[in-house]
């Protein structure tokens, strides 16, 4: 495919990255558009494809256009961009909170996708959900589901709707685990550890405790119990969590975020 990638940020270069890793886009098919001068310089330096600030006529040639811009330049981009985009190119967009519909009816353009990455994708480590609107064909949504995964794993939601929990859930979900580990370093400080040895403890133990949850033929219940002996020192943190109700905090504030997400959807 000829991709052409419309915002050059983290989340777009992550993207760009993982195509060109896996050879899924030659260069020469590859158009990043980027406003930025310092993001420009950047791409010169890393040479990724054909590289403008502007987006012209060429834009049509290209079968794919990520649109990777934050949601409050879409309007800028969108008068732009519907001057040349044709009925035949598919629109992906990795724009927080802006439906299909939005985007459809800002482009005139049908054939849409909405995807939500989060930022372990810029490691190929992203979990990617996606919806598409009914003018995307399957041949079409194979392929742009193979460039998704470049960039770590993806799921189908047919109701674009549960886009907003997947962005409190997925989205978000990078913030939360570093709100955690940041928390445990803390008191590992507080115990008297310097912070580089604090960090080396806490991450560890949770890269493998990941990697128990992936393996284990456990339930994260049983999980829990094999590390929480009765009357022991896990045992004493964990009541400490249920008195401050810690499950429900973070239960209370992913819903929080899948409320906020929606209310941004809806231009709020």
């Amino acid at each position: 495919m000829k991709i052409a990638i419309i915002g050059c940020g983290n989340m777009g270069m992550a993207f760009a990255r993982a195509f060109l890793k896996f050879d899924l886009v030659k260069k020469e098919d590859f158009l990043l558009v980027e406003k930025s001068e310092d993001r420009m310089e950047s791409l010169n330096a890393f040479q990724p494809g054909i590289i403008t600030g502007v987006i012209g006529p060429q834009i049509s040639e290209y079968d794919l256009i990520i649109l990777s811009v934050k949601p409050q330049d879409f309007t800028s981009v969108s008068h732009a961009l519907r001057e040349v985009v044709k009925p035949n190119q598919v629109i992906l967009s990795i724009m927080a909170g802006v439906t299909i519909d939005i985007i459809q009816n800002a482009l005139d353009h049908k054939a849409v996708i909405r995807a939500m990455p989060n930022t372990p994708a810029m490691l190929g480590m992203g979990i990617t959900a996606y919806s598409a609107s009914p003018e995307v064909d399957i041949n079409q949504l194979r392929k742009i589901e193979n460039l998704i995964n470049a960039t770590g794993r993806s799921v189908f939601l047919e109701n674009e709707e549960q886009l907003n929990a997947v962005t409190a859930l997925s989205g978000s979900g990078p913030a939360y685990f570093f709100y955690v580990v940041k928390a445990m370093i803390e008191a590992g400080k507080q115990m008297g550890f310097e912070e580089s040895v604090a960090a080396l403890l806490v991450k560890q133990t949770m890269l493998g405790s990941f990697h128990l949850i992936n393996t284990a033929d456990k339930s994260l219940d049983e999980l829990i119990k094999a590390v929480a002996s009765k009357g022991g020192t896990t045992e004493a943190a964990l009541r400490q969590f249920e008195a401050g109700q810690l499950d429900e905090t973070l239960k209370n504030g992913i819903i929080a975020a899948q409320k906020r997400s929606a209310e941004l959807s809806k231009g709020g």
